[in-house]
Protein backbone atom coordinates (compact mmCIF):
# COMPACT_ATOMS: atom_id res chain seq x y z
CA UNK A 1 0.00 0.00 0.00
CA UNK A 2 1.35 3.44 -0.92
CA UNK A 3 1.44 6.28 0.83
CA UNK A 4 2.26 7.71 3.98
CA UNK A 5 -0.84 9.25 5.37
CA UNK A 6 -2.78 7.22 7.83
CA UNK A 7 -6.16 7.43 8.93
CA UNK A 8 -4.80 7.76 12.77
CA UNK A 9 -3.57 11.27 11.81
CA UNK A 10 -7.22 12.38 9.98
CA UNK A 11 -9.22 11.06 12.68
CA UNK A 12 -10.63 11.84 15.75
CA UNK A 13 -10.28 8.27 17.54
CA UNK A 14 -6.66 8.29 16.18
CA UNK A 15 -6.50 4.99 15.38
CA UNK A 16 -6.54 3.27 11.63
CA UNK A 17 -4.07 2.08 8.56
CA UNK A 18 -2.59 3.62 5.85
CA UNK A 19 -4.23 5.38 2.69
CA UNK A 20 -3.52 3.97 -0.29
CA UNK A 21 -4.15 7.42 -2.57
CA UNK A 22 -5.66 10.24 -0.25
CA UNK A 23 -6.78 13.59 -2.48
CA UNK A 24 -8.05 16.43 -0.79
CA UNK A 25 -11.10 18.84 -2.82
CA UNK A 26 -10.83 22.47 -1.60
CA UNK A 27 -13.73 23.61 -4.24
CA UNK A 28 -17.18 22.38 -5.46
CA UNK A 29 -15.34 22.22 -8.33
CA UNK A 30 -12.32 20.37 -7.58
CA UNK A 31 -14.88 17.87 -5.55
CA UNK A 32 -17.07 17.05 -8.30
CA UNK A 33 -13.70 16.86 -10.72
CA UNK A 34 -11.90 14.07 -7.93
CA UNK A 35 -15.05 12.15 -7.93
CA UNK A 36 -15.54 11.71 -11.45
CA UNK A 37 -11.89 10.60 -12.12
CA UNK A 38 -12.23 8.37 -9.35
CA UNK A 39 -15.49 6.78 -10.39
CA UNK A 40 -13.62 6.09 -13.98
CA UNK A 41 -11.17 4.04 -13.06
CA UNK A 42 -11.96 0.37 -10.67
CA UNK A 43 -10.88 1.48 -7.05
CA UNK A 44 -12.84 1.09 -4.22
CA UNK A 45 -13.47 4.69 -2.48
CA UNK A 46 -14.70 6.61 0.29
CA UNK A 47 -15.09 10.09 1.47
CA UNK A 48 -13.32 11.64 4.44
CA UNK A 49 -14.79 15.16 6.25
CA UNK A 50 -13.91 15.78 9.69
CA UNK A 51 -13.12 12.21 10.44
CA UNK A 52 -15.25 12.03 14.08
CA UNK A 53 -17.78 9.62 13.10
CA UNK A 54 -15.22 6.98 11.66
CA UNK A 55 -13.31 3.94 12.97
CA UNK A 56 -10.72 2.17 10.53
CA UNK A 57 -9.18 -0.49 10.40
CA UNK A 58 -5.23 -1.27 11.49
CA UNK A 59 -5.30 -3.02 7.91
CA UNK A 60 -6.30 0.57 6.19
CA UNK A 61 -7.93 1.34 2.55
CA UNK A 62 -5.93 0.70 -0.30
CA UNK A 63 -8.19 2.50 -2.62
CA UNK A 64 -9.20 6.06 -3.10
CA UNK A 65 -10.00 8.67 -0.28
CA UNK A 66 -11.24 12.11 -1.35
CA UNK A 67 -11.08 14.11 1.35
CA UNK A 68 -13.09 16.92 2.01
CA UNK A 69 -12.58 20.34 2.40
CA UNK A 70 -14.67 22.74 0.53
CA UNK A 71 -15.26 26.40 2.27
CA UNK A 72 -18.19 28.55 2.19
CA UNK A 73 -21.29 29.74 3.60
CA UNK A 74 -23.43 31.59 1.33
CA UNK A 75 -27.04 33.45 2.47
CA UNK A 76 -29.71 32.47 -0.39
CA UNK A 77 -32.21 34.55 -1.86
CA UNK A 78 -35.72 34.04 -0.56
CA UNK A 79 -37.33 31.16 -2.43
CA UNK A 80 -39.91 32.05 -5.46
CA UNK A 81 -41.98 30.21 -7.88
CA UNK A 82 -42.82 26.58 -7.52
CA UNK A 83 -39.84 25.88 -4.61
CA UNK A 84 -41.73 28.38 -2.23
CA UNK A 85 -45.16 26.78 -2.73
CA UNK A 86 -43.78 23.47 -1.93
CA UNK A 87 -41.72 24.87 1.04
CA UNK A 88 -43.55 28.32 2.23
CA UNK A 89 -40.80 30.33 3.90
CA UNK A 90 -41.98 31.86 7.15
CA UNK A 91 -41.51 35.08 8.18
CA UNK A 92 -37.92 35.71 9.27
CA UNK A 93 -36.11 32.85 8.20
CA UNK A 94 -33.16 32.85 6.44
CA UNK A 95 -31.78 30.02 3.93
CA UNK A 96 -28.17 29.40 3.90
CA UNK A 97 -26.14 26.91 1.52
CA UNK A 98 -23.23 25.92 3.18
CA UNK A 99 -20.43 23.82 1.61
CA UNK A 100 -19.83 20.56 2.61
CA UNK A 101 -15.75 20.63 4.16
CA UNK A 102 -17.25 23.27 6.62
CA UNK A 103 -16.42 22.50 10.30
CA UNK A 104 -20.03 22.16 11.80
CA UNK A 105 -19.34 23.54 15.00
CA UNK A 106 -17.44 26.84 12.80
CA UNK A 107 -20.77 26.83 10.83
CA UNK A 108 -23.42 26.66 14.25
CA UNK A 109 -20.17 29.92 15.71
CA UNK A 110 -21.08 32.23 12.45
CA UNK A 111 -24.76 31.70 12.82
CA UNK A 112 -24.73 32.64 16.37
CA UNK A 113 -22.62 35.73 15.52
CA UNK A 114 -25.36 36.72 12.70
CA UNK A 115 -28.11 36.60 14.86
CA UNK A 116 -29.87 33.26 13.21
CA UNK A 117 -31.24 30.68 15.44
CA UNK A 118 -32.45 26.79 14.87
CA UNK A 119 -28.93 25.13 15.28
CA UNK A 120 -27.52 26.35 18.47
CA UNK A 121 -28.13 23.48 20.85
CA UNK A 122 -26.01 21.51 18.20
CA UNK A 123 -22.91 23.59 19.19
CA UNK A 124 -19.67 21.46 19.73
CA UNK A 125 -20.62 18.08 17.19
CA UNK A 126 -17.51 18.32 15.87
CA UNK A 127 -17.56 16.84 12.29
CA UNK A 128 -18.25 18.19 9.04
CA UNK A 129 -21.12 20.45 7.50
CA UNK A 130 -21.03 17.59 4.77
CA UNK A 131 -22.04 14.64 6.76
CA UNK A 132 -24.59 16.34 9.19
CA UNK A 133 -27.63 14.94 6.92
CA UNK A 134 -26.26 11.47 6.41
CA UNK A 135 -27.21 11.02 10.24
CA UNK A 136 -29.69 13.75 11.10
CA UNK A 137 -27.51 15.21 14.03
CA UNK A 138 -29.32 15.72 16.70
CA UNK A 139 -28.38 16.68 20.65
CA UNK A 140 -30.07 19.11 23.64
CA UNK A 141 -33.55 18.98 22.14
CA UNK A 142 -32.46 20.37 18.56
CA UNK A 143 -31.98 17.85 15.58
CA UNK A 144 -31.09 18.91 11.86
CA UNK A 145 -34.12 17.45 10.72
CA UNK A 146 -35.81 20.62 11.84
CA UNK A 147 -33.96 23.17 9.87
CA UNK A 148 -32.70 20.96 6.88
CA UNK A 149 -33.78 22.47 3.40
CA UNK A 150 -32.31 20.45 1.19
CA UNK A 151 -28.90 18.97 -0.12
CA UNK A 152 -26.92 18.84 -3.51
CA UNK A 153 -25.26 15.45 -3.52
CA UNK A 154 -23.24 13.66 -6.36
CA UNK A 155 -24.72 10.36 -7.17
CA UNK A 156 -21.64 7.48 -7.49
CA UNK A 157 -21.23 7.56 -11.81
CA UNK A 158 -22.72 10.95 -12.32
CA UNK A 159 -21.38 14.05 -13.52
CA UNK A 160 -22.99 16.82 -11.58
CA UNK A 161 -24.63 17.03 -8.53
CA UNK A 162 -28.31 16.87 -7.79
CA UNK A 163 -30.46 18.54 -5.26
CA UNK A 164 -32.23 16.19 -2.86
CA UNK A 165 -35.03 17.52 -0.50
CA UNK A 166 -35.13 16.76 3.40
CA UNK A 167 -38.16 14.39 2.37
CA UNK A 168 -36.10 12.83 -0.09
CA UNK A 169 -33.24 11.65 2.37
CA UNK A 170 -35.65 9.98 4.98
CA UNK A 171 -34.55 11.35 8.00
CA UNK A 172 -35.08 9.44 11.36
CA UNK A 173 -33.41 8.80 14.32
CA UNK A 174 -29.63 9.01 13.46
CA UNK A 175 -30.02 7.71 9.92
CA UNK A 176 -30.99 8.64 6.57
CA UNK A 177 -30.90 7.29 2.92
CA UNK A 178 -27.73 8.18 3.01
CA UNK A 179 -26.62 6.08 5.86
CA UNK A 180 -28.54 3.23 4.66
CA UNK A 181 -26.46 3.06 1.41
CA UNK A 182 -27.18 5.64 -1.57
CA UNK A 183 -23.66 6.06 -3.02
CA UNK A 184 -22.50 9.36 -3.36
CA UNK A 185 -21.29 12.36 -1.87
CA UNK A 186 -22.83 15.14 -0.05
CA UNK A 187 -21.56 18.73 -1.68
CA UNK A 188 -23.69 21.64 -0.26
CA UNK A 189 -26.60 21.57 2.86
CA UNK A 190 -29.21 24.24 2.60
CA UNK A 191 -31.12 25.20 5.91
CA UNK A 192 -33.23 27.17 7.05
CA UNK A 193 -33.12 29.15 10.11
CA UNK A 194 -34.33 32.35 11.89
CA UNK A 195 -33.18 35.70 11.81
CA UNK A 196 -33.44 37.25 15.10
CA UNK A 197 -32.89 40.78 13.83
CA UNK A 198 -36.90 41.84 14.07
CA UNK A 199 -36.60 40.99 17.62
CA UNK A 200 -33.51 42.30 18.42
CA UNK A 201 -34.38 45.69 17.46
CA UNK A 202 -37.33 45.67 20.15
CA UNK A 203 -35.54 42.98 22.53
CA UNK A 204 -31.87 44.30 22.29
CA UNK A 205 -31.04 40.52 22.15
CA UNK A 206 -30.78 37.61 19.93
CA UNK A 207 -33.17 35.01 21.47
CA UNK A 208 -32.89 30.98 20.48
CA UNK A 209 -35.34 28.49 19.77
CA UNK A 210 -37.65 27.29 22.74
CA UNK A 211 -35.64 25.36 25.06
CA UNK A 212 -36.58 21.92 24.20
CA UNK A 213 -34.34 20.10 26.93
CA UNK A 214 -34.60 19.94 30.51
CA UNK A 215 -30.40 19.51 31.89
CA UNK A 216 -30.01 22.65 29.15
CA UNK A 217 -32.95 24.70 30.84
CA UNK A 218 -31.56 23.76 34.42
CA UNK A 219 -27.89 24.61 33.37
CA UNK A 220 -29.46 28.32 31.97
CA UNK A 221 -31.94 28.60 35.27
CA UNK A 222 -34.63 28.77 32.93
CA UNK A 223 -37.82 26.33 32.41
CA UNK A 224 -37.80 24.25 29.23
CA UNK A 225 -40.15 26.56 26.79
CA UNK A 226 -38.09 29.49 27.39
CA UNK A 227 -36.05 31.63 25.36
CA UNK A 228 -32.76 32.68 25.96
CA UNK A 229 -29.62 34.20 23.97
CA UNK A 230 -28.58 32.95 21.62
CA UNK A 231 -25.00 32.82 22.63
CA UNK A 232 -25.68 31.77 26.34
CA UNK A 233 -27.36 28.59 24.13
CA UNK A 234 -24.39 27.77 23.04
CA UNK A 235 -22.02 28.52 25.68
CA UNK A 236 -24.28 26.21 27.83
CA UNK A 237 -24.22 23.48 25.69
CA UNK A 238 -20.27 23.59 25.01
CA UNK A 239 -20.05 23.42 28.98
CA UNK A 240 -22.69 20.28 29.25
CA UNK A 241 -20.79 18.65 25.80
CA UNK A 242 -17.40 19.19 27.58
CA UNK A 243 -18.43 17.98 31.00
CA UNK A 244 -18.93 14.24 29.08
CA UNK A 245 -15.74 14.98 27.09
CA UNK A 246 -17.80 15.65 23.97
CA UNK A 247 -15.66 18.37 22.68
CA UNK A 248 -12.63 18.12 21.06
CA UNK A 249 -9.67 19.52 23.57
CA UNK A 250 -6.35 18.48 23.02
CA UNK A 251 -5.48 18.70 27.14
CA UNK A 252 -8.89 16.39 27.47
CA UNK A 253 -8.06 12.29 27.26
CA UNK A 254 -11.35 11.54 26.79
CA UNK A 255 -12.38 13.87 23.59
CA UNK A 256 -9.83 11.70 21.60
CA UNK A 257 -13.26 9.69 20.80
CA UNK A 258 -15.61 9.29 18.13
CA UNK A 259 -18.60 10.45 20.11
CA UNK A 260 -21.20 8.36 20.81
CA UNK A 261 -20.19 5.47 19.64
CA UNK A 262 -23.74 3.20 20.15
CA UNK A 263 -26.99 4.53 19.38
CA UNK A 264 -30.13 3.94 21.79
CA UNK A 265 -31.61 1.15 20.31
CA UNK A 266 -35.29 0.79 19.29
CA UNK A 267 -37.06 -2.60 19.96
CA UNK A 268 -40.46 -3.49 20.36
CA UNK A 269 -43.29 -2.51 23.62
CA UNK A 270 -42.77 -6.26 24.58
CA UNK A 271 -38.92 -5.92 24.58
CA UNK A 272 -38.94 -3.43 26.66
CA UNK A 273 -41.15 -4.36 29.38
CA UNK A 274 -38.52 -7.42 30.28
CA UNK A 275 -35.99 -5.14 31.78
CA UNK A 276 -36.03 -2.94 34.73
CA UNK A 277 -38.40 -0.81 35.65
CA UNK A 278 -35.57 1.50 36.31
CA UNK A 279 -34.41 1.66 32.91
CA UNK A 280 -35.39 4.65 31.03
CA UNK A 281 -37.63 4.61 27.10
CA UNK A 282 -38.66 6.74 24.71
CA UNK A 283 -42.02 5.97 22.84
CA UNK A 284 -41.18 6.48 19.64
CA UNK A 285 -44.54 8.10 17.36
CA UNK A 286 -44.35 8.22 13.52
CA UNK A 287 -44.23 11.71 12.40
CA UNK A 288 -43.30 12.68 16.22
CA UNK A 289 -41.10 13.34 18.98
CA UNK A 290 -40.55 10.71 21.53
CA UNK A 291 -41.27 10.47 24.99
CA UNK A 292 -39.91 9.13 27.94
CA UNK A 293 -41.02 7.14 30.91
CA UNK A 294 -39.46 4.19 32.93
CA UNK A 295 -39.98 0.41 32.23
CA UNK A 296 -42.56 -1.12 34.47
CA UNK A 297 -44.47 2.23 34.91
CA UNK A 298 -47.22 2.05 32.28
CA UNK A 299 -50.35 1.43 34.43
CA UNK A 300 -49.04 4.72 36.97
CA UNK A 301 -50.00 7.99 35.59
CA UNK A 302 -49.59 9.59 31.97
CA UNK A 303 -46.35 8.95 29.95
CA UNK A 304 -46.03 12.64 30.61
CA UNK A 305 -46.27 12.86 34.09
CA UNK A 306 -43.75 9.59 34.44
CA UNK A 307 -41.35 11.36 32.15
CA UNK A 308 -41.18 14.76 34.07
CA UNK A 309 -41.15 12.73 37.63
CA UNK A 310 -37.93 11.27 36.06
CA UNK A 311 -36.23 13.65 33.56
CA UNK A 312 -33.16 14.04 35.51
CA UNK A 313 -32.30 10.72 35.59
CA UNK A 314 -32.60 10.26 32.02
CA UNK A 315 -31.17 13.43 30.94
CA UNK A 316 -27.85 11.94 32.60
CA UNK A 317 -27.83 9.23 30.09
CA UNK A 318 -28.82 10.92 27.20
CA UNK A 319 -28.47 14.15 25.01
CA UNK A 320 -32.11 13.87 23.01
CA UNK A 321 -34.82 13.91 25.31
CA UNK A 322 -38.14 15.40 24.34
CA UNK A 323 -41.89 15.60 25.27
CA UNK A 324 -44.62 14.15 23.53
CA UNK A 325 -47.74 12.76 24.87
CA UNK A 326 -48.16 8.76 23.92
CA UNK A 327 -50.82 8.23 21.32
CA UNK A 328 -50.31 4.67 20.18
CA UNK A 329 -51.39 1.46 22.09
CA UNK A 330 -48.16 -0.42 20.86
CA UNK A 331 -45.52 1.82 20.05
CA UNK A 332 -41.73 1.25 19.54
CA UNK A 333 -39.64 1.99 22.32
CA UNK A 334 -36.13 3.89 22.33
CA UNK A 335 -33.80 2.57 25.18
CA UNK A 336 -30.79 4.60 26.71
CA UNK A 337 -27.86 2.84 25.27
CA UNK A 338 -25.31 4.70 28.24
CA UNK A 339 -28.11 2.74 31.15
CA UNK A 340 -27.71 -0.62 29.49
CA UNK A 341 -24.11 -0.34 29.54
CA UNK A 342 -24.06 0.83 32.90
CA UNK A 343 -26.07 -1.32 34.35
CA UNK A 344 -24.85 -4.75 32.40
CA UNK A 345 -21.55 -3.62 35.10
CA UNK A 346 -19.05 -1.69 32.90
CA UNK A 347 -18.46 1.74 34.31
CA UNK A 348 -16.78 4.87 33.01
CA UNK A 349 -13.02 4.52 32.58
CA UNK A 350 -13.79 0.75 32.18
CA UNK A 351 -10.66 -0.90 30.20
CA UNK A 352 -9.86 -4.54 29.21
CA UNK A 353 -6.40 -5.66 30.52
CA UNK A 354 -3.63 -4.35 28.63
CA UNK A 355 -6.22 -2.24 26.36
CA UNK A 356 -5.03 1.39 25.40
CA UNK A 357 -8.57 1.61 24.60
CA UNK A 358 -11.13 2.66 27.39
CA UNK A 359 -14.35 3.71 28.17
CA UNK A 360 -14.52 7.72 28.95
CA UNK A 361 -13.96 8.47 32.55
CA UNK A 362 -16.98 11.38 31.54
CA UNK A 363 -20.01 9.14 29.43
CA UNK A 364 -20.21 5.49 28.87
CA UNK A 365 -21.31 5.78 25.70
CA UNK A 366 -17.78 7.13 24.35
CA UNK A 367 -14.70 4.79 23.32
CA UNK A 368 -11.74 6.52 24.06
CA UNK A 369 -7.93 5.85 22.91
CA UNK A 370 -5.97 6.54 25.91
CA UNK A 371 -2.46 6.99 23.91
CA UNK A 372 -1.50 4.55 21.19
CA UNK A 373 -4.65 2.26 21.31
CA UNK A 374 -4.99 0.16 17.73
CA UNK A 375 -8.29 0.22 15.96
CA UNK A 376 -8.53 -3.63 16.79
CA UNK A 377 -8.15 -2.36 20.55
CA UNK A 378 -11.36 -0.25 20.14
CA UNK A 379 -13.34 -2.79 18.72
CA UNK A 380 -12.33 -5.43 20.80
CA UNK A 381 -13.55 -2.86 23.73
CA UNK A 382 -16.70 -2.51 21.58
CA UNK A 383 -17.24 -6.08 21.19
CA UNK A 384 -16.85 -6.59 25.00
CA UNK A 385 -19.25 -3.63 25.52
CA UNK A 386 -22.00 -5.20 22.96
CA UNK A 387 -21.45 -9.16 24.86
CA UNK A 388 -22.01 -7.72 28.44
CA UNK A 389 -25.67 -5.46 26.99
CA UNK A 390 -26.89 -8.60 25.36
CA UNK A 391 -25.78 -11.40 28.21
CA UNK A 392 -27.78 -9.21 30.98
CA UNK A 393 -30.57 -7.73 28.94
CA UNK A 394 -31.27 -8.93 25.11
CA UNK A 395 -30.20 -5.88 23.66
CA UNK A 396 -27.40 -5.69 20.82
CA UNK A 397 -25.89 -2.35 20.75
CA UNK A 398 -25.38 -1.06 17.27
CA UNK A 399 -22.14 1.22 16.41
CA UNK A 400 -23.14 5.14 15.61
CA UNK A 401 -19.49 5.53 13.99
CA UNK A 402 -19.00 4.16 10.01
CA UNK A 403 -16.63 0.90 10.23
CA UNK A 404 -14.31 0.28 7.78
CA UNK A 405 -12.28 -3.11 7.53
CA UNK A 406 -13.44 -3.63 11.44
CA UNK A 407 -16.72 -6.44 12.47
CA UNK A 408 -18.39 -5.74 15.52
Amino acid sequence: MSGDIRFADLTTLQVGGPIGRLVTATTQRDLVDLATETWATDDAWLVLGGGSNLLVGDEGFAGTVIRVATRGIEVLPPATGAEASARPTQDGAVRLRVQAGESWDDLVAWTVEHGYSGIEALSGIPGSVGAAPVQNIGAYGQELAATLVAIEFLDEGAEAPRRMTAAELELGYRTSVLKQGLAGIVVTVELELHDTAAERAVLGEALGQPIAYGQLADALHVQQGDRVAIADVRASVLALRASKGMVLDPDDADSVSAGSFFTNPIVGEHVARTLPGAAPRWYVEPEAPDVVTPLGSLASGSPLDVFLAHQAELEEFDDDVTVAEHIDAEPLVKLSAAWLIEHAGIRRGFALPGSRAAISSKHTLSLTNRGGASAEEVATLARFVQGRVQAEFGIVLRPEPVLVGVEL
